[in-house]
């Protein structure tokens, strides 16, 4: 390969390669890379053009270049969520249906140049009947994109999430009062709501209720949304505050919760604080290498299971089948197998194309640009454009 000549790529997996730390860079270090013994540094031989090489190494995508002379530099490619997932409801050991929900894997179909990858999800566990439930499953894309004049960009920056939550909140309240307004709907009808908006690397996840989300990071739940419940200290004081009270653990001695959609029979009139209201709690993260999949399902889980055990109980499926819609169905499956005593929805969604290829990260990511603490000898470097140019 001459001077000039045109770089080739390709993806060559490390597999129980030793790793060594460097003191200096207080990195790891691969001593023997794609099967090339290391010799002593030798004097270089006559420039030539840079190979570079896409590494994989464990769910990292590392770029290395491998110049002549013998020196290697790697590089980190940001983390892309490739998202994918799967979604189970059941009627559980109720009379009636009450949730709904909804699933958008790609949002950038529906609303154009959105950053990719972009994507939409809702859990709606309605009460009082499903018509709240129902109506915010039909009217949701409306509601959160169009008639918020959703933005469009290319970039997630700081002001755009902003922008993003505050439409967001807003949405919910214009959901509440669409209720309000909605004629068909009784006004003693309501439904919790819980949505996940994943946006390039970033996951906004906005509740008002006690559906839940629960994001796994490296096997550990992290809960990403919290129960509004009258035994939740913070709502408990902010309904005795404005004037409500807590009986037998139900608001106003009527509801299970004290954020919802709808039931207008137990809010005062716009404007006035309320003991029940609408507004979601929001929290937004930027999505790494390490979170694997969330989990959003209503309250009929989340009865007879932890964060955790759900988390564990998807995760095993994935590596067993890796299968977000099977997983979906067996965790709702548990939780009547634990005898729960409501509906059941889940939605697992993936960020990671392949869970069963998972292996355990590096102890510490690359920052920066780096180079490795040895060299290869100019054999081991014939070695690799061989490989190489036998491939190409």
């Amino acid at each position: 390969m001459g001077a000039g000549a045109e770089v080739m790529h390709q993806v060559v997996p490390l597999l129980e390669a030793p790793f060594h730390r460097c003191a200096v860079k207080s990195v790891e270090v691969i001593e023997e890379a794609v099967g090339v013994a290391t010799a002593p540094a030798q004097p270089a031989a006559s420039p030539r053009a840079a190979v570079e090489v896409a590494v994989e190494v464990s769910d990292l995508e590392f770029k290395t270049s491998v110049v002549a002379g013998g020196s290697v530099s790697v590089e980190p490619q940001h983390f892309v969520p490739i998202i994918r997932s799967g979604s189970f409801a059941d009627i559980g050991p109720r009379r009636d249906m009450e949730d709904e929900h909804i699933r958008v894997d790609d949002l950038s179909s529906h609303l154009g140049s959105l950053l990719m990858p972009s994507a939409f999800y809702g859990v709606f566990d309605g009460h009082g009947g499903s018509d709240a439930a129902t109506y915010m499953k039909q009217h949701a894309m409306r509601i959160f994109f169009e008639d918020a004049e959703f933005p469009q960009a290319s970039l997630v920056d700081e002001m755009f999430t902003e922008c993003v939550e505050n439409l967001i909140f807003k949405a919910f309240l214009r959901a509440d009062l669409a209720l309000a307004d909605d004629s068909i709907i009784n006004r003693s009808a309501g439904t919790t709501a819980l949505t996940a908006l994943v946006l390039g690397r970033e996951l906004l996840v906005a509740n008002a209720g006690d559906c839940r989300a629960v994001l796994c990071r490296k096997g550990e739940a992290v809960e990403m949304s919290r129960d509004h419940r009258p035994t939740y200290d913070a709502e408990r004081r902010r309904v005795l505050e404005s004037g409500g009270y807590i009986e037998d653990g139900y608001l106003n001695g009527v509801l299970s919760v004290t954020r919802a959609l709808g039931d207008w029979d137990l809010k005062l009139p716009q404007g006035s604080a309320s003991p029940l209201i609408a507004e979601p709690e929001i929290q937004r993260i930027t999505l790494t290498e390490d979170d694997e999949f969330l989990i959003i399902g209503c309250d009929g889980i989340w009865d007879v299971m932890t964060s955790q055990q759900a988390v564990t109980t998807v995760r095993k499926g994935l590596r067993r089948h890796d299968d977000p819609e099977r997983c979906a169905r067996e965790l709702a499956m548990e939780a009547k197998r634990l005898q729960t005593f409501d509906n059941l929805t889940v939605i697992v969604i993936c960020f990671v194309s392949e869970f069963g290829g998972i292996s355990a990260p590096l102890e510490q990511a690359p920052t920066g640009r780096i180079r490795f603490c040895k060299s290869l000898s100019p054999e081991a470097i014939c070695n690799l454009r061989r490989l190489l140019e036998s491939d190409h």
